[in-house]
């Protein structure tokens, strides 16, 4: 392997995209769904989709609060680990899944490794599992993610839903739009040598504020307006009733 392929992919590794499919928390009837993630945007790759199947009680994410630790891991870190630990012990969660590998935008620099904008896998959960929610990493961001939070799931086979979403902000560190204070996964997929770089939360940059909808790219720093940045939507998801 070209030694410039062995770095981008060491770099990547750091996400931890490994593939996990739990099963269902209940017993009491399954259905089984197929779920298609896509990326829009080519400057703004993807951590592995993590997916949910839940009850109605349960938010993964809510505009106009506070981020919980396991989305500001995931938002900062791209460090799923908190929010899958999370899930694992809520009893309203029938099903997880991770996808193993991050998306890409069409025409970005990471197609040449391999990697590509779209996921699809089927997840099967216990039939009072009515919701779906989805989070993933805007990598060139500081805190940035995006994402779905109970999207209602089709009740019948064969029925689909279909939804994009937004690039949102988790409110819990300054948008410096430095490399320094971002993974370095961004340069590697960006077609850069990964120089620097962080999949830690610096206390200086600390924000107490809340989700909302992400600014977008300033252009400040070392991020380009022209290629990082994005206008909504950056993705969308599909879901399909298989069984």
């Amino acid at each position: 392997m070209h030694k410039r392929s062995r770095r981008l992919l060491g770099a990547v590794s750091s996400l931890g995209l490994v593939l996990a499919l739990a099963a269902p928390a209940a017993a009491g009837g399954y259905a089984s769904y197929e779920v298609t993630i896509t990326n829009l945007e080519a400057g703004q790759p993807l951590t592995p989709p993590i997916v949910a199947v839940h009850r109605g009680s349960t938010d993964v994410f809510d505009v106009g609060s506070a981020a919980s630790a396991g989305i500001q891991q995931l938002a900062e870190n791209g460090n799923s680990g908190p929010l899958r630990a999370w899930l694992e012990a809520n009893r309203h969660v029938t099903a997880i899944a991770e996808a193993g590998a991050p998306l890409v935008g069409p025409g970005s620099p990471g197609e040449a490794h391999g990697f590509t904008d779209s996921v699809t896998f089927t997840i099967q959960t216990s039939g009072d599992g009515r919701f779906l929610s989805w989070a993933s990493m805007l990598i060139c961001t500081n805190d940035g993610f995006t994402g779905v939070d109970r999207l209602k799931l089709p009740s019948r086979v064969g029925a689909s839903v279909h939804a994009y979403t937004a690039g949102y902000d988790a409110g819990t560190e300054i948008n410096t739009e430095s490399f320094a204070d971002m993974v370095p996964p961004c340069q590697a997929l960006g077609g850069l040598t990964p120089m620097g770089g962080t999949g830690e939360s610096n206390p200086t940059l600390a924000e107490d504020g809340v989700i909302h909808h992400h600014a977008g790219i300033s252009g400040g720093a070392d991020l380009s307006v022209g290629f990082h940045g994005w206008s909504d939507p950056v993705a969308t998801i599909v879901v399909t009733r298989v069984g």
